[in-house]
């Protein structure tokens, strides 16, 4: 069995490194904490494993210093999402990810945006602080219907909460085919015609050159007024001036936004003063159990490598997943 040297390439290495030291008793196992010394760490541990997690962001990600590094054969990405490494040489380098460790998670995001927007907690939030008796109404979500962008692991479990709570679902991917809990499964080519039947529209795609700029200016001109649109996916895939330019005009009901071009959105972005929106950290996935579910997909996946099996979660470059 294989004894490679793997490099833990995250700011919260502690339950990975536990997880690994329990299941891989002996092997060498380095840890880098930031973005800054990765190349030197590389250089002097010749890791052929590296498990990363995008802490800090896109722009400062050190992706040439780890794709170029000679040692490296296996890149385990902590998260779902690829991007930020892409393109890379598959007869060079193996990707893998940890997609479906926060699916669940995302989907009670999803979820939990609908209901907020339905019930309008942000209307009567506003009206305690004013200490008024807000006579308002609440709406139910049976009986609406979602768009899901995506159905994949995030999908496929957007769409089995929303089943559960009466909604009609619609889902849209790159290659169509019957999916559970999905009513209706279309191309992205069929997007003009369905951005209006939706009030709901969940998004989840990875970001490829064909997903980015999907949810752009004309998709937010053919959605009905009340739609709310959920954005779980990666920044960019959302045109975010027409978005902004959406929830200005009130052409949709409102967003919950969880991705950005930019992360952390500087403090002088527009979308922060949107009263419609709702912005988060790109956290939707990130709760108490997600680092040791990660670590623990990776240490199984650590054991196939060092057995000579083949890797689950290999991801595909031109896909994304």
């Amino acid at each position: 069995m294989k004894s490679p040297i793997v490099l833990l390439h995250t700011d919260a290495p502690d339950e990975a490194f536990e997880v690994l030291s329990q299941n891989h008793g002996g092997l060498r196992i380095h840890v880098c904490e930031n973005y800054e010394d990765i190349p030197q760490v590389l250089r002097n541990t010749r890791a052929e494993v590296v498990y990363s997690v995008r802490f800090a962001g896109t722009p400062a990600f050190p992706r040439e210093a780890i794709l170029n590094a000679p040692s490296v054969k296996w890149i385990s990405v902590g998260g779902s999402g690829t991007d930020h490494l892409a393109p890379w040489d598959i007869s060079k380098t193996v990707v893998t990810n940890s997609a479906g460790t926060g699916s669940d998670m995302m989907a009670q995001y999803a979820l939990g945006a609908m209901l907020n927007f339905s019930l309008d907690f942000p209307g009567f939030r506003a009206a305690q602080k004013r200490r008024e008796w807000l006579i308002g109404k609440v709406e139910p979500i049976d009986g609406k219907t979602v768009l899901i962008l995506g159905l994949g692991g995030t999908g496929k479990a957007v769409a089995k909460r929303c089943k559960a709570q009466g909604l009609s679902t619609i889902g849209v991917r790159a290659r169509p085919c019957p999916a559970v809990n999905v009513d209706e499964v279309h191309g992205t080519d069929a997007l003009p015609g369905l951005w209006g039947k939706a009030d709901f529209i969940v998004v989840c795609v990875p970001l490829l050159d064909g997903t980015r700029g999907l949810v752009g200016a004309e998709a937010f001109a053919e959605m009905k007024k009340g739609a709310v649109l959920i954005d779980v996916s990666r920044g960019g895939v959302v045109d975010e001036s027409a978005l902004l330019h959406a929830l200005n005009s009130r052409k949709i009901r409102g967003a919950a936004i969880d991705v950005f071009i930019s992360e952390p959105l500087p403090p002088d972005h527009p979308l922060w003063g949107c009263e419609n929106a709702i912005l988060t950290p790109h956290c939707s996935s990130v709760h108490d159990g997600w680092y040791r579910e990660s670590a623990e997909m990776f240490s199984a996946n650590l054991m196939r490598y060092r057995k000579g099996e083949e890797l689950e979660n290999i991801v595909d470059p031109s896909r994304g997943y």
